[in-house]
């Protein structure tokens, strides 16, 4: 059975790219893996055919929309592939889920753009946030090409080699809090009350504490290195 990668992205234009030469290339022509693309876009309900809205709670960016990235993806046959968003605020790309999605059927690569998805898609969807290192790109195309490559170059009759990712440290040394836009209500998920409620610090508070509790359950080494330094910094006053 031939491994099927599919992209859902606003940019389709960037595929295959990389994916189209060398060991992926040669492993494509060749009828190993295959790869599709949807285009998100295609989707929107709106005039002018966007498919993000402004942040709920305020602040710079926008957000793509759940209900237009939810469409995308309720085309896509599945045949048991996982879905995954790119994301840097998600669990590490390592070498072992890089063999596990190898071993399956294929998957269904979701890329992000703007300030990032709202929540509501990645919670209902049951979106697996990977992560290719601490770091932020324009889009999620570049990482879902990133991941595309460490599992093709683990296929039967493709030769590759083991891959490692660089690890950084985000500026704030956290991971990004949840993301909402509208509709207000979106298949009975409401988007948090604090983030309409109009109070600034509370918004910024909730946001602090979704940050710090993301950092703590997904990268704890993150969350140990930033209390360190925050304790650091308040001895100093």
């Amino acid at each position: 059975m031939t491994w099927a990668a599919t992209v859902l992205t606003v940019m389709p234009e960037m595929f295959p790219g990389p994916l189209g030469v060398s060991l992926c290339g040669k492993a494509l022509s060749e009828d190993r893996w295959s790869l599709e693309m949807v285009d998100i876009r295609k989707f929107s309900t709106t005039r002018y055919g966007s498919v993000d809205d402004t942040p709920a709670g305020g602040g710079p960016g926008m957000v793509m929309r759940a209900d237009i990235l939810a469409a995308a993806i309720d085309t896509v046959q599945r045949h048991e592939r996982p879905l995954i968003v790119l994301s840097p605020r998600g669990l590490p790309l390592t070498q072992a889920r890089a063999r596990e999605l190898s071993a399956g059927p294929g998957a269904v690569f979701v890329c992000g753009r703007f300030e990032g998805i709202d929540q509501r898609v990645i919670e209902a969807r049951a979106l697996e946030e990977i992560s290719v290192g601490d770091y932020v790109l324009s889009g999620g195309e570049l990482a879902a090409m990133i991941v595309i490559d460490a599992v093709v170059r683990l296929l039967p009759g493709v030769v590759g080699a083991d891959a490692s990712l660089d690890e950084e440290s985000f500026e704030q040394g956290l991971l990004e809090y949840p993301h909402y836009t509208r509709p207000q209500v979106w298949e009975g998920r409401e988007i948090p009350a604090v983030l309409t409620s109009g109070h600034h610090q509370r918004i910024r508070d909730w946001r602090r504490e979704q940050s710090l509790a993301l950092t703590k359950q997904r990268r704890p080494d993150l969350y140990d290195a930033h209390m360190r330094r925050a304790g650091g910094a308040s001895s100093k006053h």
